[in-house]
């Protein structure tokens, strides 16, 4: 009987960890050659900084599945073979250029053709590098804004100081966006633009139509994105999702 109760006090007092490997210290220490202790991180704070980069993205589950992998490119016209070869070459150069003038992509043209597909793939990979990435949807992100004006300059301070800032469909809806959509976005560019920071853009407006709305917004997008930017132009054969 006086087994059975220890066995079962022992079992109420063990510990359990959420990483058995540092027992959740999230590191320790160790000691080189020449015996000067070093703090070395487990290999569970970049996974706990990746989750909490994921949940703070915005980017839903089903983007979240979007890769290079699963993006098909074989048989598909040329430009769009270059759009993926494109947004592939930006995540490999990212951390060379990341501090550059030249540090952002954007995919333009035809929809249907894979851009959000490809800029997704983009951000789940600088992702999983521990690198944050903030989405901002086009229509739904302006809004959200307009939903509550109080927070307008909580949110844009935000979306002005993240890591990397993806904005999808820009200029989508209107036939031309609104003063307060003009006025937003420049705020937003031309921060990051003086701060050397990323922006990933799609969007079916070209260079010249952003210019139209807004030329200080679309010269700024067009030299931030001058090494990666590709323009899909062509027909309705272009769309995927009609084939």
């Amino acid at each position: 009987m006086k087994t059975d109760q220890l066995n079962g006090n022992a079992n109420q007092t063990q510990q359990s960890f959420n990483c058995e490997k540092c027992k959740d210290q999230e590191g320790w220490f160790y000691r080189n050659e020449e015996g000067k202790e070093y703090w070395r991180d487990c290999e569970c704070v970049m996974k706990k900084r990746i989750e909490r980069i994921m949940k703070s993205s915005h980017i839903t589950e089903e983007f979240q599945k979007k890769t290079f992998g699963n993006f098909d490119h074989e048989g598909r016209p040329d430009v769009v073979v270059q759009a993926f070869q494109i947004a592939r070459k930006y995540v490999i150069d990212y951390r060379s250029i990341k501090q550059t003038r030249h540090n952002s992509v954007a995919l333009l043209g035809r929809p249907g053709c894979g851009k959000t597909h490809l800029l997704m793939a983009v951000s789940n990979n600088l992702i999983q590098k521990g690198v944050e990435v903030v989405y901002f949807p086009w229509v739904e992100g302006f809004n959200e804004l307009k939903s509550d004006f109080d927070r307008v300059e909580e949110r844009i301070n935000r979306l002005q100081r993240a890591e990397v800032l993806y904005i999808d469909d820009m200029f989508k809806g209107r036939k031309e966006p609104t003063d307060f959509q003009k006025e937003q976005l420049f705020a937003i560019i031309n921060f990051r633009y003086l701060e050397n920071k990323p922006i990933l853009v799609s969007s079916e407006k070209s260079i010249a139509e952003m210019c139209e709305f807004d030329e200080a917004i679309g010269s700024r997008i067009n030299e931030m994105c001058r090494d990666y930017k590709v323009t899909i132009a062509g027909g309705i054969e272009l769309n995927y999702r009609l084939q």
